[in-house]
């Protein structure tokens, strides 16, 4: 006669272990009884006895010391309970989370975007956005590419806003808007005298680069080579946030986007228009297979009345008569 092995035995009690049992032990653990276990659980006392029986049964080790009537959980119920307690957790966050989209005022959007316009873009929408439907939530994750189309393709957000002009599968692209990238400068530098910035005004000067394999820092380090621009580079980081940082330490100029550079102007910081062309576009992703909500629609129109106000702000500053210095 074959014997069954112990893999085969433990597969079985498994098997055998229902959610049932699980939730009477829960039950004890919480109530610190049989009786006050049933009455949480509606239920009789031999029942709930019965039940927790059975699952020390199917364990084939004990869960309670028994004297005088009373249970007192061993060091395997204690680590049992750990794990129950992590799971009821889930649980319960999964229900909250069943019920709430049931609600109108629960409902949630999950917004995707790169980290600079989370910084300059997107809190102006937000303010519309919540202005209108203040019960709304939100949630907005900073990404950047590739993994941010990776994502959108992934159907896991309702919107996102991406810089890269191709379309990811499973996408539906929108374009937002197009602006030139612009010069900063910190405040007092002679070039902040200059209305508009060519390539050979950077010469010899001390210059806060995009990272290597930023595409912008690429178009830009393309364009003076062409030229035969020689900059001084020392500093370069993937942030154009903390590109703008350093200048306002009067640590060089830079060449960055118009929405961070206009999110931080002032305090120290310039902005100049450049002689030459490096286009920043944002276009809006949406997914064609997640299920959409009406609520996607208003943020997209609150993000196209941004991107209006965002460039006739950019316009204004950029104008000769903001570039006298004060």
């Amino acid at each position: 006669m074959i014997q069954p092995s112990s893999n085969d035995l433990h597969r079985t009690r498994s098997a055998l272990i229902t959610h049932r049992h699980i939730e009477v032990f829960r039950a004890v653990m919480t109530a610190g009884s049989v009786t006050h276990a049933a009455a949480l659980l509606s239920s009789s006392q031999p029942t709930v006895s019965r039940e927790l029986a059975r699952l020390e049964h199917l364990l084939a080790y004990p869960l309670f010391e028994r004297s005088q009537g009373r249970l007192r959980p061993n060091a395997r119920a204690l680590a049992l309970w750990d794990e129950v307690q992590i799971s009821w957790r889930g649980l319960e966050r999964v229900v909250e989370r069943a019920v709430a989209l049931g609600q109108s005022q629960e409902a949630q959007l999950s917004v995707l975007c790169l980290p600079a316009l989370a910084h300059a873009l997107l809190p102006g929408a937000m303010a519309r956005l919540l202005q209108a439907q203040p019960h709304l939530r939100v949630s907005i994750t900073p990404q950047e590419s590739p993994l941010l189309e990776e994502w959108m393709s992934a159907q896991r957000f309702d919107l996102g806003l991406s810089e890269q002009p191709g379309t990811p599968v499973g996408v539906q692209a929108l374009p937002l808007l197009t602006l030139d990238e612009v010069a900063v400068l910190p405040a007092g530098h002679p070039l902040a005298a200059q209305a508009v910035l060519r390539l050979q005004d950077f010469a010899g000067q001390q210059f806060i680069s995009l990272a290597a394999d930023d595409p912008y820092g690429r178009q830009i380090d393309q364009l003076f080579a062409e030229e035969g621009v020689v900059r001084h580079l020392h500093l370069q980081t993937h942030s154009a946030v903390a590109v703008c940082a350093m200048v306002q330490q009067g640590l060089g100029l830079a060449i960055v986007n118009p929405f961070t550079a206009l999110a931080m102007a002032g305090s120290g910081l310039v902005l100049r228009r450049l002689a030459f062309s490096i286009p920043f576009s944002i276009t809006l992703l949406r997914p064609l297979y997640r299920p959409a909500m009406s609520e996607t629609q208003a943020l997209v129109h609150c993000l196209q009345a941004q991107a209006q106000e965002v460039t006739a702000a950019l316009h204004r500053l950029l104008e000769p008569s903001s570039a006298v210095p004060h």
